[in-house]
C-alpha cells in the first residue's frame, strides 16, 4: 500500500495536464499512487490520462460522466489506498519536494493535517516570493488562520491529510465553493495542524477558469457556504465569530463585484438589492475591520452613497486587474 494517494480531478485541461502530471511524478517523495479522475472531459484529457497510466504503474485512471470537481474528488477518495491523501488541480503544478515537506512536517509533529503555501503563477510575470513561517496549532487556531487567508487558505489542494479525516467527509456535489463548504468538517477531524508557508504549490491563474469574473447563480453558493460556516462558528467557536463574519461580508462583496460586471435578469437585480442591503447594514463592521483593505473600505463608502458609484469603482478595478495580469 502506498503512503500517499494523490487525487487529480481532470476536465478539459489538455493544455495544462502534462505539466501537472510530470510535476507529481517527479516528487522526491516516491511512495505514492496518483489517481487521475477523468470527469467526462470532451477533449483529449482522458486519453492523455490513459497514456500516463501505461507509462507508470503508480497511476490509476478512472473515467466517469461529468459531475464536477466535488464528484471527481469524492471518486478519488473512495478508491484511494494511501494512509494520507492529497489533492492537486489539473491546471496547476507542484514543486518537486512538496509532498516530502508535507509528509515530514506531518510526521515530525504527529499532526493530522499539514499545509504549504501557494506560489501564484501568471503568464509572463515573475511570481512573488513571500517570507516563510512555520506554525503548529490546534483546530481552532488553524480555522482562524485559514479564514484569514494570509498564511494559509481553505483550499483543498496545498495540504496533506490523514486518511481518517475523510472517513465521514465528502465534497458537496454541485457547489462551486466546495472547499469553503467542508473546511470546518475537515478541521473538526483534526487535533493538530502544521502550517508551513513555503511556496510549494504553484497555482496557475488562467482567464477562463471556474473562478472567472462573470456572474452566475452558482456564485451564490459562496455566500451560502460562508453563512453556514458562520452559523456553526457562532454555535461552537465564539473566538472565531469576527473572522467568520468577515468572510461572510467578503463573500457578499465578491458576488456583488461579479454582478456589477455582468448583465442581470430582473430576478438577479432583486438579489443584488438584497446583497447591497446586507453590506450597507455592515458599514461600520467593514470600516473598523482590520482584514479589509483601504480600497475595499473606500468602495464601502461608495456603496453607501450610491450603488452606481460602487459599480464605477468595481469596473475600474476589474480593468486594472486584467491589465496588471496580462
Amino acid at each position: 500500500m502506498p503512503e500517499i494517494s494523490i487525487i487529480v480531478p481532470v476536465y478539459k485541461v489538455e493544455q495544462y495536464l502534462d505539466k501537472c502530471v510530470k510535476s507529481i511524478l517527479a516528487q522526491t517523495f516516491q511512495d505514492f499512487e496518483l489517481i487521475l479522475v477523468d470527469d467526462g472531459s470532451p477533449d483529449r484529457s482522458g486519453e492523455m490520462c490513459d497514456e500516463y497510466a501505461k507509462a507508470d504503474q503508480r497511476i490509476t485512471v478512472i473515467h466517469q460522466e461529468n459531475g464536477g470537481l466535488s464528484a471527481a474528488r469524492n471518486t478519488g477518495i473512495e478508491v484511494a489506498k494511501g494512509r494520507y491523501l492529497g489533492f492537486v488541480d489539473s491546471d496547476d503544478y507542484i514543486m518537486e519536494d512538496m509532498y516530502e515537506l508535507l509528509y515530514n512536517n506531518l510526521k515530525r509533529e504527529d499532526a493530522d493535517l499539514a499545509t504549504v503555501g501557494f506560489l501564484d503563477v501568471y503568464a509572463g510575470k515573475e511570481p512573488v516570493i513571500k517570507e516563510k513561517k512555520y506554525i503548529v496549532t490546534d483546530m481552532v487556531g488553524a480555522a482562524k488562520i485559514m479564514f484569514e487567508g494570509k498564511l494559509s487558505t481553505i483550499s483543498a489542494t496545498n495540504k496533506l491529510y490523514k486518511r481518517e479525516i475523510f472517513d465521514h467527509v465528502r465534497y458537496p456535489v454541485g457547489m462551486i465553493t466546495e472547499d469553503a463548504a467542508v473546511i470546518l468538517d475537515v478541521l473538526e477531524e483534526t487535533k493538530k495542524v502544521v502550517i508551513d508557508t513555503s511556496q510549494k504549490y504553484c497555482y496557475f491563474h488562467r482567464e477562463n477558469s471556474i473562478s472567472s469574473n462573470h456572474f452566475t447563480h452558482k456564485d451564490l453558493d459562496m455566500i451560502k457556504a460562508w453563512e453556514d460556516n458562520e452559523a456553526r462558528v457562532v454555535a461552537k467557536y465564539p473566538e472565531l465569530v469576527n473572522v467568520a463574519h468577515t468572510r461572510v461580508c467578503w463573500a457578499y462583496f465578491t458576488v456583488l463585484d461579479k454582478m456589477m460586471n455582468s448583465p442581470l435578469t430582473n430576478e438577479d437585480m432583486e438579489t443584488q438589492r438584497q446583497i447591497i442591503k446586507f453590506l450597507r447594514s455592515n458599514f461600520t463592521f467593514v470600516l473598523k475591520n482590520q482584514y479589509f483593505t483601504k480600497s475595499r473600505k473606500i468602495a464601502m463608502f461608495a456603496l453607501k452613497i450610491h450603488p452606481y458609484l460602487y459599480k464605477l469603482l468595481s469596473r475600474f478595478e476589474s480593468r486594472m486587474v486584467r491589465k496588471i495580469n496580462k
